[in-house]
């Protein structure tokens, strides 16, 4: 198998990795983080779909798709930090003033899982980030250690994937997620 990872610029590709079965759900289509608290408990329904949509249409594109052949497998969320409510976290510090990129959801489809696909997402996700002049990428993972993380909040990533990656530990954050201490990471692109 060999996975090829591009930008996210195919609206129907992203939705088939984070879309609802049913187009009438309000799924987070990874928009919880992307946008205002405010504009995202307003989009219902349909309306999620085709906000994603016209972010597919922009440039830069709102992520990073990892393919098997033609068959979109897998999904990571990045963007400049500035860009997101990441921006104004008050559990998630911010190290420097340097204008960093945010890896914050990394997603590979059911029946797809354990073939390494996340280790593709985040080396494709950094490429990208340099690609559109990310001086530093930054992740937020789960600190779980040895511990089992539940799947439907294993989104963030988990530390040793990030560090296989060559990111380091940054900063404690105060955030947790499914009961693990979430922690910065960074990898520096210059």
């Amino acid at each position: 198998m060999s996975i090829d990872v591009r930008p996210a610029s195919v609206f129907d590709d992203v939705r088939a990795v984070l879309g609802p079965k049913s187009p009438t759900s309000n799924v987070c289509f990874c928009l919880s983080y992307r946008i205002p608290s405010k504009l995202n408990n307003s989009l219902r329904g349909p309306a999620r779909g085709a906000y994603v949509e016209e972010l597919c249409q922009a440039t830069p594109a709102p992520g990073v798709l990892a393919y098997d052949g033609d068959t979109p497998v897998g999904w990571a969320a990045i963007a400049p930090r500035a860009a997101t409510t990441f921006a104004r976290n008050r559990k998630i510090p911010q190290v420097d003033d340097l204008p960093v990129w945010s890896l914050w959801c990394i997603r590979v489809r059911p029946g797809h899982r354990g073939q390494g696909i996340s280790y593709a997402l985040i080396a494709g996700a950094v490429e990208f980030a340099r690609e559109n002049g990310a001086p530093v990428v930054e992740a937020y993972p789960l600190d779980n250690g040895d511990s089992k993380v539940d799947l439907t909040m294993a989104y963030a990533g988990i530390r040793k994937n990030f560090e296989h990656a060559g990111f380091t530990k940054a900063a404690d954050t105060t955030s947790t997620l499914a009961g693990h201490p979430r922690i910065l990471m960074r990898l520096d692109l210059h």
